[in-house]
């Protein structure tokens, strides 16, 4: 750990006054991590978890090492036109999880304040914008985002076409579930095609999004089964893989990569051991950087993560041969659009099928569609017979911890589930 934090202070330093070497040490640094994930990845997860670790880092160092085929994205944003076209997905949310567990993120964070960016502001947006701000990220050829659950992102989107100068493309999601709305989408969508075909001067075959949005119904319903096969399996899990297959099973719907993921999981889960344990379904963003956290959820037998609801947006149907209405259908009917009703519903169905005994709902500061919903969340998981914790913290920031309220709370609430009830 000392190690990495050392190596955090060596980017912060050279930020201010060499911002490219302070790029080309984070990108000299990822890449040994990820030779790290290849020759000794962490032996307690099972086989598919510990590719997930290489492939999410192969996506952090695409934009690092292409940023010329890279594109600024939002989490939701569908991602297969931009695989079509040869380009990478380049996510703020996900960077900005890397900078943070580099012990790089502080510094990013007072920036964007300095620069007068609201404290409240999501930690994930302002540390993006603040290492854009200071030179350290590296110009996308263009930027496409969407309002869908994140009020953020009209703000962050259009300040980083500025600060970058690169052209960028808005997906308008409606707040209502209808076919309307599906057939609006659909038409953005196509016009998104023909701005990326404008600035990259590719070609996007119709005909080759079909074969992509079919990977992408084949992964989801894969991931599904493996969610459901684990209900009375135990599988190990740290506090940053429900992480990755909340950023992969979105930005990389539609690679042969994210499907191979998910057909390793269902292999893995069948030479699984029975459950054991206390089990616990996640609701938003993990602090994968808490140690109050990590000691109670990390690896350990008696007590476990056993899904994310950002890994499990959509359990609806598609049709893969009408791309456009696919990926639009999947915005509209997105499990965080609309009401925070349809949130809490998903999330409890998938906690069920998972088999969890009880759910956190993590309540990130700046995340005003998460915090308002709490209270909420707790009466409908009851009701349904699934105890529910709301934990309040900050999944990037670490200044916003609170570890000993955090522990104490996290120990109480799992010591409330009782006995080992899946032994």
């Amino acid at each position: 750990m000392r190690v990495v934090e050392t190596f955090g202070q060596y980017v912060d330093k050279l930020s201010d006054d060499s911002p490219r070497n302070a790029r080309r040490l984070l990108k000299t640094g990822w890449e040994a991590q990820n030779l790290k994930f290849r020759f000794l990845p962490e032996k307690d997860l099972f086989p598919a978890d510990r590719y997930l670790a290489r492939m999410m880092m192969d996506v952090m160092l695409k934009p690092l090492q292409r940023p010329e085929n890279s594109v600024i994205v939002s989490v939701f944003t569908p991602c297969e036109i931009l695989h079509e076209a040869g380009l990478y997905p380049y996510n703020v949310e996900a960077f900005s999880c890397y900078l943070s567990a580099s012990y790089a993120g502080q510094a990013f964070l007072q920036q964007a304040e300095n620069e007068g960016l609201s404290e409240t502001l999501c930690s994930y947006h302002k540390t993006f914008i603040g290492a854009a701000d200071k030179g350290i990220l590296p110009s996308p050829r263009c930027i496409v985002y969407t309002n869908l659950t994140c009020d953020a992102n009209l703000l962050t989107f259009r300040r980083l076409a500025e600060r970058f100068q690169v052209p960028a493309f808005a997906i308008d999601v409606p707040l209502q579930q209808n076919e309307e709305n599906v057939a609006y989408v659909a038409e953005q969508l196509r016009e998104l095609t023909s701005f990326l075909e404008k600035h990259t001067g590719m070609t996007i075959q119709e005909e080759n999004l079909k074969k992509r949005l079919a990977c992408s119904k084949r992964t989801l319903e894969n991931y599904r089964e493996f969610q459901k096969a684990r209900s009375d399996k135990y599988v190990p899990s740290d506090l940053v893989t429900p992480l990755y297959a909340g950023m992969t099973n979105n930005i990389l719907l539609g690679t042969k990569e994210e499907e191979i993921y998910t057909e390793m999981l269902l292999h893995d889960v069948k030479q699984a051991q029975p459950a054991s344990g206390k089990r616990i379904y996640w609701m938003h963003t993990i602090p994968f950087w808490s140690g109050a956290v990590r000691e109670a959820l990390c690896l350990k037998r008696e007590a476990q993560i056993v899904g994310c609801e950002l890994a499990q947006v959509f359990d609806g149907e598609f049709d893969p041969e009408k791309p456009y209405e696919a990926m639009a259908k999947r915005m509209v009917y997105h499990a965080l659009n609309g009401g925070v009703t349809r949130r809490i519903e998903a999330g409890i169905r998938h906690a069920k099928e998972a088999g969890a005994d009880g759910a956190v709902w993590f309540a990130h500061w700046g995340c005003k569609h998460t915090l308002g919903g709490a209270q909420l969340a707790k009466k409908r998981f009851e009701e349904q017979g699934i105890p529910l914790l709301i934990l309040d913290g900050d999944g990037c920031d670490r200044s916003h911890g609170g570890e000993g309220q955090t522990a104490t709370r996290l120990g109480a609430f799992l010591e409330m589930l009782g006995g080992e009830a899946h032994e």
